[in-house]
Parts: C-alpha cells; sequence; structure tokens
C-alpha cells in the first residue's frame, strides 16, 4: 500500500534526486518535476514507472505548472505532499560586481517559481489536507556578505512562515528544509566538507513520515564541523 503522492520539483538531479530515490524505497508515488526531459526519463526508468509520473517543467511558468496538476489528479487521483526544490545557484562578485544578467533567472526560480509551485498546488493540498515542504538553506539564516542567492533563501524562509500563518486550521502542513553545504551539481567544484544529497533526502522523509497531529515547521541540517 503506497503512501502517497509527492510531487517534487527540480527532481531531476541532487537534492530532488536524491529524494525521489528514497520516498520511492519508503512506497510514495512520484511525481518527478524538472526543465531536463531526457534526465527525469532516466531517474523514472530507475524507479520503475508504473507509480512515477515524469514532467518536463519550467517551475516560473504557471500554465505549464497547472497542466501539470492537472495531469497529476487525472493519473493518481490525489495530491499529498508537494517538495517545492527547484533552484539555482548566483555568480561571484557580490552586490558590487556580480554578473547582474544571471541574478534574473535565479531569483526567478527561487522565489517567483516557488510562489507559483505553491499556488498550482494548493487547491490539491486543500482537499487531502498534505504536506509542503520547501527548500530553504542555511543561508538563508545568516549573513553572507554580497549573496544575492543568500537573500532569495530568506525570501524562501518568509514564503514558509507565511505560507503557514495563511494555511493554520486548514490542516496543511508547512516544513522548511534548509541545509548547510550540500555536494551537488550546484556546484563546478566539489566542496571539501559537506554534506551528502541524501542528507537532506533523509530529512524530506523524516518530515513526510511524522504523524498528522506533527508539524515539523523547519531542519536546519549542517556539516559536522571537521575534526581538529
Amino acid at each position: 500500500m503506497h503512501k502517497g503522492v509527492v510531487l517534487i520539483t527540480g527532481a531531476s538531479s541532487g537534492i530532488g534526486a536524491a529524494t525521489a530515490r528514497a520516498a520511492s524505497r519508503e512506497g510514495y508515488k512520484l511525481v518527478l518535476a524538472a526543465r531536463s526531459e531526457e534526465k527525469l526519463e532516466v531517474l523514472a526508468q530507475e524507479l520503475g514507472t508504473e507509480n512515477v509520473m515524469a514532467c518536463s517543467v519550467d517551475v516560473t511558468d504557471m500554465e505549464q505548472l497547472q497542466s501539470m496538476v492537472e495531469q497529476v489528479m487525472e493519473r493518481f487521483g490525489r495530491l499529498d505532499a508537494v517538495f517545492a526544490n527547484a533552484g539555482r545557484g548566483g555568480s561571484p562578485g557580490g552586490f558590487s560586481e556580480a554578473d547582474h544578467h544571471s541574478w534574473r533567472e535565479m531569483i526567478l526560480t527561487n522565489i517567483y517559481g516557488v510562489g507559483l509551485t505553491l499556488q498550482a498546488c494548493l487547491p490539491a493540498l486543500r482537499h487531502s489536507k498534505g504536506h509542503v515542504l520547501l527548500t530553504g538553506s542555511a543561508a538563508g539564516r545568516a549573513t553572507i556578505p554580497g549573496s544575492m542567492y543568500s537573500a532569495t533563501k530568506w525570501a524562501v524562509t518568509g514564503i514558509g512562515y507565511n505560507l503557514r500563518e495563511e494555511l493554520r486550521g486548514t490542516g496543511i502542513r508547512v516544513t522548511l528544509i534548509e541545509p548547510g553545504m550540500v555536494d551537488t551539481p550546484f556546484f563546478d567544484e566539489p566542496p571539501a566538507h559537506a554534506l551528502e544529497d541524501r542528507d537532506i533526502a533523509n530529512a524530506v522523509i523524516y518530515a513526510l513520515g511524522q504523524p498528522r497531529h506533527v508539524d515539523v515547521n523547519e531542519i536546519l541540517i549542517r556539516p559536522t564541523p571537521p575534526e581538529e
């Protein structure tokens, strides 16, 4: 017996793909959403297509998101959780020298895309009294010199807090997942001291698996400091 239907954005690699694998092992049906159709199909084949639906979607396009949710409801008849995980990194140089063109796609994906994902999924989640999970960041709880990326993750933190208040009394739970440094394709060079993507996936599964009367508001995950 499956545990519910979980939609994951940014599912083609990194934290999203690791979470998809972990959720599949736990018996969840999955909706995998990302821009890369090829990568999604490879992951769907790995997990078994019977309980997996792959959707090539741009989270900054509301029509694509709404169409995806309609397809989910047609195939599975319900949506129990959405993990709004899609995100983009920034560029070096701070506010003084960073490539300002790179800010646009990052801000649109990391903030606007999260908002659209929520708005597209909330009608179905209200029906199921489901669960919203957001990929924030430890960078959304700290001051990082010159980081527009950090600013977008502060916004995600605010979205989580404000959404929880909007949904108070509906039965929908809201969880902020806030990783520190994670070794994923997000970085051009592997970080020397970092978490693994499966560590974050485990946190998502933990939050999803709690009894309905338990709302895990935030999970802040950092790598253990290196031994001296």
